[in-house]
């Protein structure tokens, strides 16, 4: 199954940052691009961290615990100082999926590209993933049908596909009932795909003919 990839989705013209960048330069960046992070890479452009707001902010609003003192700082902090590393990071030909996953277990808004040596290619975002979910319904209707014809035990006449703001609905009799569950998961991980609603029924001659496939939503 053909699915949307990173490459596909991402911007490959980046601001990034080094080790040794300035953190007034760093927030300069971030307001002049209106990111709020940017990968951190070395003299071979390897990622090697990622820098944001946040880092930034909670470097400039430390307080000092009972009884301590902060020393004056003997030269201004840079990157170095501030990023969070290792950096996460993403490959470009990763699925869509695969990253918004990514992004979602680790609690990030957006993800370094990466080539095979670590190379900063471009970055992807939580609104870059959105995209998929544009995807025509026309599009999706077209991509479930070719899941119905190269699904062995399925037949593509006997399940009617209707699919509106994303959701497919699928109508029909399947013989097996394995076969039903294998068709709604290979449904919902179709890229643009909300949720699927099976209304489907096994062969009067299984006896579990009365058993639907589960409704869930992709990611």
């Amino acid at each position: 199954m053909k699915h949307i990839k990173v490459a596909d989705l991402m911007t490959d013209e980046v601001a990034s940052v080094t080790p040794a960048t300035p953190f007034k330069e760093v927030a300069k960046l971030l307001a002049q691009y209106d990111v709020s992070g940017l990968p951190v890479v070395d003299d071979e452009d390897r990622v090697v961290g990622v820098v944001s707001q946040t880092d930034l902010l909670a470097r400039n609003t430390a307080v000092p615990g009972p009884g301590q003192r902060i020393a004056p700082p003997s030269r201004a902090p840079t990157t170095r100082d501030l990023m969070s590393a290792p950096a996460v990071t993403v490959r470009a030909e990763e699925t869509a999926g695969a990253a918004a996953r990514l992004m979602t277990l680790r609690g990030i808004e957006r993800l370094p590209v990466v080539d095979v040596e670590d190379r900063l290619v471009g970055i992807v975002t939580r609104r870059d993933l959105l995209r998929t979910f544009l995807r025509p319904d026309a599009e999706i209707r077209r991509r479930v049908q070719e899941v119905l014809a190269e699904l062995a035990g399925v037949s593509a006449e006997a399940v009617e596909v209707h699919v509106v703001d994303g959701i497919v609905t699928l109508e029909g009799t399947v013989h097996h009932p394995t076969r039903v569950r294998l068709l709604v998961a290979l449904v919902e991980r179709i890229d643009g795909v909300v949720a699927v609603a099976p209304r489907i029924t096994a062969g009067s001659h299984d006896p579990a003919n009365t058993r639907t496939a589960h409704t869930s939503v992709p990611w």
